[in-house]
């Protein structure tokens, strides 16, 4: 993938980690879909799957070949309708950590029920601005505007291209 920023990479030699192998485990007693008052949990690992394949903005792996999303550290309450995700951008001073956080809750606002509130943050001590990414990517209003803006909205429909 083209570096959208320019020649200069921010972190120019990232620790490329192998894709996990990972199954949704399923229960032996499956209720019939024509019941459709009762619905089957969302848990951290189907979280996961859905994030796995989002594409680095700055580079040609996935999320998770980086070692920016992991299972761990997805947060899911299904019965409150809360879901909490955790990312590690791959450099302290990532200048991709709110576009990263921004492709994490389109995606999940793409995939997931309307009933859940999701909640998207660097983990921490993981970021130099960490609280003011954290404050970007909770702030609805902020959301809303990235999303208008034409290429801004590119970026993120390129990295989610393959996931």
């Amino acid at each position: 993938m083209d570096n959208t920023y320019g020649s200069h990479l921010i972190n120019p030699n990232p620790v490329v980690h192998e894709r996990k192998s990972v199954q949704k485990v399923t229960t032996s007693l499956r209720v019939s879909s024509s019941d459709e008052s009762v619905r089957e949990p969302i848990d951290a690992l189907e979280i996961f799957d859905h994030l796995r394949d989002i594409t680095d903005p700055e580079h040609p792996y996935t999320l998770e070949q980086l070692n920016v999303v992991a299972e761990e550290l997805i947060e899911v309450d299904d019965q409150q309708g809360r879901v909490r995700v955790r990312f590690t951008p791959t450099v302290p001073h990532c200048s991709m950590a709110t576009l990263i956080g921004l492709c994490i809750r389109v995606k999940l606002l793409r995939t997931l029920p309307p009933r859940f509130k999701i909640d998207i943050q660097v983990t921490p001590g993981s970021h130099a601005s960490e609280a003011a990414v954290n404050k970007q990517l909770g702030d609805k209003e902020r959301v809303a505007a990235a999303l208008e803006n034409p290429n801004l909205l590119e970026m993120v429909e390129r990295c989610l291209g393959s996931a």
